[in-house]
C-alpha cells in the first residue's frame, strides 16, 4: 500500500466512473458492502461527483458551553474563541494544522461522533475548502446555509441539513487519523467517491485492482445502453460513450 500514490490514483477514478461501478468492483474483490456509506449521507444537488484520496478530520460533541453572552464586538468572533478554547483545553493537536494537510484533489472527511444538530459545514468555510483545493467534502453529520452551498456548486455530501453552529457543541479530537464515517471505516488516502448514487470508500490496498474491475464493468455498461438507444432510436449522450472509456483505460484492459 505504501508504493501507491493516493492522489494519482484518484486521478483515474474521477474518469468516466460512476459510484455503482466502483462498488461493482469492490464486491470483485470481496469487499462488498464493506466500505458503502450509510445511504443518508447525499449529495447536496444532483450531478455532483468526485474522488479523492480521504483527509479525515474527527469532531466529537463537546462537554462544555460557550460563554453563556458575548459582548457585541465579539459577536463575529465566535469561532475564534471557541479555538483558544479548545487549544486552551487539550495539546494533543495543533488545531491550525488541519489547513495544511489539504491538498489540491483531496476529499475531506468528517467524524461526529453522533453529535446532535451542527453545521460544521457551511456556505463559508465548505466554499474557502473548495478553493484550497479539496474537491468533496463528506460529514455524517449536518451542513447549513444549504442554500448558498448549493447555488455556489460546492461540493458537499451530508447526512442531514441544519442550522446552528460549531462553538459550544462541537469539537475536533483528532486529525488525519483512521475514523468511522457513516458506518465505514475511513483512513487517510483511502479513495473516496460520491455522486447522486451515494458515498463509497476505496481501501487504498485495493484501489488498484477496483479500478480495473470497475473499468471494465463501465465499458460493458455503457456498450450495453448504447445498443439500447441504439433500439429507441436515441441520440446517444456521453454516458454511453465507451470508446472514449476504453481508451482512457486501456492499459488496465
Amino acid at each position: 500500500m505504501n508504493n501507491i500514490d493516493p492522489y494519482k490514483i484518484a486521478e483515474r477514478f474521477r474518469h468516466y466512473l460512476r459510484v455503482t461501478d466502483v462498488t461493482d468492483g469492490l464486491d470483485a474483490v470481496g469487499r462488498a458492502d464493506y466500505t458503502l456509506m450509510s445511504p443518508d449521507i447525499r449529495p447536496l444537488w444532483f450531478g455532483m461527483s468526485f474522488w479523492g484520496p480521504a483527509v479525515t478530520r474527527q469532531f466529537s460533541p463537546t462537554n462544555q458551553p460557550m460563554p453563556q453572552r458575548i459582548e457585541l464586538k465579539d459577536a463575529l468572533n465566535q469561532h475564534s474563541i471557541w479555538s483558544q478554547m479548545m487549544k486552551e483545553r487539550t495539546h494533543r493537536i495543533e488545531m491550525d494544522s488541519f489547513s495544511d494537510l489539504i491538498k489540491p484533489g483531496c476529499v475531506v472527511v468528517t467524524a461526529t461522533g453522533g453529535a446532535r444538530e451542527c453545521g460544521i459545514w457551511g456556505s463559508n468555510n465548505a466554499m474557502g475548502l473548495h478553493n484550497s483545493g479539496a474537491v468533496g467534502i463528506v460529514t455524517e453529520g449536518y451542513a447549513r446555509d444549504t442554500d448558498e452551498i448549493i447555488l455556489q456548486k460546492t461540493p458537499v455530501a451530508c447526512a442531514g441539513i441544519g442550522r446552528t453552529i460549531i462553538p459550544g457543541r462541537t469539537e475536533v479530537i483528532n486529525v488525519n487519523v483512521p475514523i468511522s464515517c457513516g458506518g465505514v471505516l475511513v483512513r487517510p488516502g483511502d479513495i473516496v467517491g460520491c455522486d447522486w448514487d451515494g458515498v463509497v470508500v476505496v481501501p487504498l490496498e485495493v484501489a488498484e485492482e477496483v479500478l480495473a474491475f470497475a473499468a471494465r464493468i463501465a465499458i460493458e455498461d455503457k456498450k450495453s445502453r448504447r445498443r439500447l438507444y441504439e433500439q429507441a432510436g436515441r441520440e446517444p449522450d456521453e454516458s454511453v460513450d465507451w470508446e472514449s472509456t476504453e481508451e482512457y483505460f486501456k492499459d488496465l484492459l
